[in-house]
């Protein structure tokens, strides 16, 4: 537990918030549910009206919380293109007292293989003190549990809650946020805080909360080999030509050394982390098969969130049901390389590139072409912010709350960073080992869940100014 409260913030407001969140919980769960039940998907393969109906149902549930100062706002995209709808709702800080910029998001990634879900992707379904669902924890959670920390608040300190709060609702996550940029320059006046939640992030295990203080940044794109002008009659050519599928396993198999440690050159690496990350505990979380061996050296937590992690994330060569005798001319991959804190995106982006030039076999012709990049990110733990958000964490749970890094990158953080350079940012979650964000059943603990609404409504008290 926590050495002790904010001064003003006495244990009988402490104990008032813990109270409205208990007596909305199950309205706050049924305003998840209803959210979980469209299916906002903002790629443009999917129907563009129900990115907008997700964004309509938040705006209502947002107004409904007492925010009348409520619109849906875009920005365009690099390439034109309109930008999601995301909600952004303001309440007037008092005079004196600081701005909280809350944000999430409420567009979801593609359900995947139906097959694959034992619920309807689409429809909350509660089990085993868990809800079920895509979006329960990624991150139409994270919406709740903005708007639930501010009912309890204007609740229970009435005029006595000056502190301002923004919500910034993305649309468009999980395409990338790409116009993300745009929108905090498009609408930076009306954004501006103090302080920036961004609950979007993992706690380090049920009954267990985290403040994330590290991310590994991103850069990804694809690579092609090619090594004929047209694919040709394996049989009639077969022999002193290798296809393409092979030249492109040969390339990949380099970006490794034996031990599976990443092998391009010039990557940052460190080998420090805050927190042992036991390696069964890795195996049991990652689902990791029996008699699979872990790749890379270092501890555990170091290889998560600490190293660089290079994926093979797509490939593109004929699917095996329609494969034909044919010597392939072409094959293309798509890798994903998880940056360390300090690390340059665009510099890693080199090196990718430097090292598939080095290595590409057989005289093979080569590709590249970059893609998407974002930096790494390193929280000022010392902060009073900080500081305040770990008391607030330990409270809600009544177990001392740790800092740990995150495996997966938020590349707009960065940008948050850039256009509001005097705003501390705290990164926070409803997430677990288990909820299989991005995964087929996703889902979300209904217990953490609750403890992170109180969580965030005694943040956003002990945020408050004395005096004022």
């Amino acid at each position: 537990m926590p050495s002790h409260l904010p001064q003003h913030v006495p244990a009988s407001d402490v104990a008032a918030l813990r109270a409205a969140v208990a007596g909305r919980f199950a309205d706050t769960v049924a305003e998840l549910s209803h959210l979980v039940a469209i299916p906002g998907i903002a790629w443009p393969s999917f129907p563009p009206a129900e990115i907008e109906r997700s964004a309509e149902a938040v705006l209502e549930l947002v107004r409904a919380a007492g925010i009348e100062d409520a619109e849906i706002l875009r920005a365009p995209r690099p390439d034109g293109t309109e930008g999601g709808p995301a909600v952004v709702a303001r309440h007037p800080a008092k005079p004196g007292q600081p701005t909280v910029l809350l944000y999430a998001h409420h567009d979801v990634q593609p359900p995947g293989d139906l097959a694959l879900w034992e619920t309807e992707p689409f429809t909350a379904t509660e089990r085993d003190g868990r809800l079920y669902g895509r979006g329960s924890a990624d991150d139409k959670a994270g919406i709740l549990v903005h708007l639930a920390a501010f009912r309890a608040v204007t609740e229970v300190f009435a005029d006595r809650f000056g502190l301002g709060v923004t919500l910034f609702i993305e649309g468009e996550e999980e395409f990338g946020s790409p116009s993300f940029r745009a929108f905090l320059e498009a609408h930076r006046e009306r954004l501006a805080a103090d302080v920036i939640v961004v609950a979007d992030s993992s706690n380090w295990a049920v009954g267990q909360p985290a403040l994330t203080a590290s991310l590994r940044g991103l850069v990804d794109g694809t690579f092609e080999v090619a090594v004929l002008g047209h694919s040709v009659h394996s049989g009639v050519f077969g022999g002193p030509v290798l296809d393409a599928p092979t030249i492109l396993a040969r390339l990949i198999a380099t970006l490794h050394d034996d031990a599976g440690n990443v092998a391009v050159a010039g990557l940052v690496a460190h080998d420090d982390a805050d927190l042992d990350y036991p390696e069964e505990q890795y195996r049991r979380d990652a689902s990791v098969l029996d008699g699979v061996r872990l790749a890379g050296t270092g501890s555990i937590a170091a290889r998560l969130w600490r190293r660089p992690a290079l994926s093979i994330i797509g490939i593109d060569v004929p699917a095996v049901d329609v494969a034909s005798n044919t010597i392939q001319a072409r094959a293309r991959a798509k890798f994903s390389l998880r940056l360390a804190p300090g690390q340059d995106p665009d510099a890693a982006m080199e090196c990718v590139r430097e090292h598939l030039e080095a290595h590409v076999p057989f005289g093979a012709h080569l590709t590249f072409t970059p893609k998407e990049k974002g930096s790494a990110y390193q929280a000022d733990t010392d902060s009073e912010a900080a500081r305040t958000v770990m008391w607030a964490l330990g409270e809600a749970w009544k177990t001392p709350a740790v800092h740990t890094g995150m495996g997966g990158s938020i590349p707009f953080i960065a940008d948050l960073k850039e256009v509001f350079p005097a705003a501390e940012v705290l990164i926070t979650g409803v997430e677990d080992p288990d909820s299989r964000a991005h995964s087929a059943n996703e889902s979300l603990h209904l217990g953490d869940f609750e403890k992170c609404i109180v969580a965030e409504a005694l943040l956003l008290a002990g945020l408050r100014r004395d005096g004022v």
